[in-house]
């Protein structure tokens, strides 16, 4: 190791951390690929987050590794997991003039939710509490931080929609609460400053309308499961859909579907959809992206964006496509 990664160590482990050294990803991401991170620890609060971002290492957070591919060899640096208070809920009730609440007593309110909690864990909780609202998110594998860096969505909508505030923490450990106009949310897309990281998110919900957004929701997970190949490991979809058409129609009117990369191949199910079929690396799913983004420019003019986030140490000059 060497002295800055030592120097990191015992400064995270002077602050009540857990650091582990050369941890393996590949079986964090949903991609199952990946080699180690230098280290990798998990953070129970904005103090200790505060302390990794002093080591003055590269941070990556991981979320639940859903949206991630991470290069074969691996993430160099400080991989962050957040739990603790990052997996909190509460709600800001107009009912309650001051402070944060259990539940939500009004109609409507702010659901007050920790970066760190997971997408279907939050459905979860307001489904027991009949609280509408973030339907958007069914269906959605990672965490809410996550679906704010990347604006998810659904059929059902995008979560940027859904935004009060978004508090983050920069790199030099200050903290600032972000508007939703502030983030400028987009198409899977929203201005987070670089080397953010989101410790907490105030949405939008409301007791009204629960029956029809349930329904909704089992409408669309009942589509889901129908048309996505939800049995092999993958990212979900890989490029985001060009105005006007879907990426995964482009790419089956390419010829693409079954298409072979080593272990990597683009689901004959869906083909926006790239699985690892057991042996995948992910150089693999680096050139299989590649053949299906100039497979489609060359047919039909259209270049198609990677909606993957990219992580990693990779050979210089392939990224971004």
């Amino acid at each position: 190791m060497s002295w800055e990664l030592a120097g990191a160590s015992l400064k995270l482990i002077m602050a009540g951390m857990e650091p582990v050294k050369d941890a393996p990803l590949s079986k964090k991401g949903y991609w199952r690929v990946g080699g180690p991170a230098d280290l990798m620890v998990d953070v129970n609060d904005e103090s200790q987050l505060a302390t990794v971002m002093d080591t003055d290492l590269p941070v990556t957070v991981l979320g639940n590794g859903s949206n991630l591919l991470v290069a074969d060899s691996g993430i160099r640096g400080i991989v962050i997991r957040l739990r603790g208070t990052f997996r909190a809920l509460a709600f800001k009730d107009p009912s309650v003039p001051s402070g944060l609440t259990d539940t939500l007593n009004s109609e409507s309110g702010l659901a007050v939710v920790g970066a760190g909690m997971m997408n279907a864990v939050l459905l979860n909780k307001l489904d027991k509490m009949g609280v509408a609202g973030l339907g958007c998110l069914a269906g959605v594998p990672g965490t809410v931080g996550g679906a704010i860096r990347m604006n998810a969505g659904t059929r059902l909508g995008e979560i940027g929609s859904k935004v009060a505030f978004v508090r983050i923490m920069l790199p030099n450990g200050d903290i600032k609460n972000l508007t939703a106009d502030a983030l400028g949310f987009r198409y899977r897309w929203a201005s987070l400053p670089n080397g953010a990281v989101v410790t907490r998110v105030g949405l939008f919900v409301s007791k009204d309308g629960y029956d029809v957004e349930r329904e909704s929701i089992r409408e669309h997970l009942e589509y889901r499961k129908g048309s996505q190949p939800l049995d092999q490991p993958s990212c979900g979809s890989t490029f985001k859909n060009p105005p006007g058409d879907a990426a995964g129609r482009l790419i089956d009117a390419a010829g693409l579907k079954g298409a072979i990369e080593g272990g990597a191949k683009i689901s004959e199910k869906h083909a926006n959809f790239f699985v690892n079929t057991g042996n995948a690396t992910a150089m693999d799913l680096y050139r299989l992206i590649k053949r299906a983004q100039d497979t489609v420019a060359e047919q039909f003019g259209i270049k198609l964006e990677p909606e993957v986030h990219v992580v990693g140490d990779w050979p210089e000059g392939l990224w971004p496509l």
